[in-house]
């Protein structure tokens, strides 16, 4: 083929489309447990939560067994197993700007994949159906886990390299208990101080605005030998973070922060004044962004 001809060929071929990132700053807005979706991808080291697909789905692949996990080996996005289970990971490495749509991808590229085969995605999802048009919605039924055992099948262990795999994992676990005062609130250790941090299920403007008023009336601490260590943003929602004595456990502070969230609600959609306007901009200055 001459030189020309094959310019002309090229020329002639079909352009493959370009598929584009697209930042979505509150991803998981729509979903009935939105705050607790954050808070296993932000904030737990261990937990599941069984998924169901909505009644189109279920006619087509059948009554899957679908678990939702805060992550997998080696950060995968999704597992099928040799039964056919799935599980979904939420926090992964290869991710675009759009957090929902990219585990919905995992998902249905995992009801297409044979199982015990392993589960491929595109670094870029492009534009198509999100969580909430695949799963039939709902509180989610959340199982804490101290261990990572949930990733391995019986007998799995006793394999010398997994077990050493799965105790590396496991010993990067930080303890962590979720709270029973508030949704998506759960207290760990880390290191020499124990936390509790909490997902705020409001706007970040109400919210930031409800901190606010409650800085300038200097309540927004957990009580004696606490502190409030500041929030971070996480996919559109505002986390306080309180500071605990290290040795304190979760049980302690149920009735702290729901007495607190009781002052959060009431401070809800009050006008600013000087001084919460002047708290507010110190909580901004120390406000930290997760994407």
């Amino acid at each position: 083929m001459s030189k020309r001809a094959r310019v002309a060929a090229k020329s002639a071929a079909p352009k493959k489309a370009k598929v584009r990132d697209v930042f979505v700053a509150v991803p998981f807005a729509g979903l009935t447990d939105e705050t607790e979706w954050i808070a296993l991808r932000e904030l737990v080291p261990a937990a599941t939560a069984p998924l169901k697909l909505n009644a189109e789905l279920t006619e087509k692949y059948g009554d899957r067994d679908i678990t939702l996990a805060t992550i997998l080996p080696m950060a995968w996005p999704a597992m099928v197993k040799a039964d056919g289970r799935i599980l979904l990971g939420l926090q992964r490495h290869v991710q675009s700007g759009d957090v929902n749509r990219d585990l919905a991808v995992a998902l249905l590229n995992a009801l297409e994949t044979t199982p015990g085969q392993s589960v491929a995605v595109p670094a870029l999802p492009g534009q198509g159906e999100r969580l909430g048009d695949l799963l039939a919605d709902g509180p989610l039924d959340l199982t804490m886990h101290e261990t990572f055992g949930f990733w391995l099948d019986e007998g799995q262990d006793d394999d010398p390299g997994v077990a050493a795999s799965l105790e590396s994992a496991n010993g990067a676990i930080a303890p962590t208990a979720k709270m029973a005062a508030v949704k998506a609130a759960y207290w760990t250790r880390m290191g020499e101080k124990s936390h509790i941090r909490w997902v705020l299920p409001h706007a970040e403007s109400e919210a930031l605005d409800a901190l606010a008023t409650l800085g300038a009336a200097g309540e927004l601490t957990l009580g004696e030998q606490t502190r409030f260590a500041g929030m971070f943003r996480a996919h559109g929602r505002l986390v306080p973070v309180w500071d605990l004595p290290v040795d304190s456990e979760a049980a302690e502070w149920e009735d702290a922060l729901a007495q607190f969230a009781t002052r959060f609600e009431a401070a809800l959609g009050k006008e600013l004044t000087p001084e919460a306007r002047k708290a507010k901009q110190g909580l901004i200055g120390r406000q930290l962004t997760l994407r």
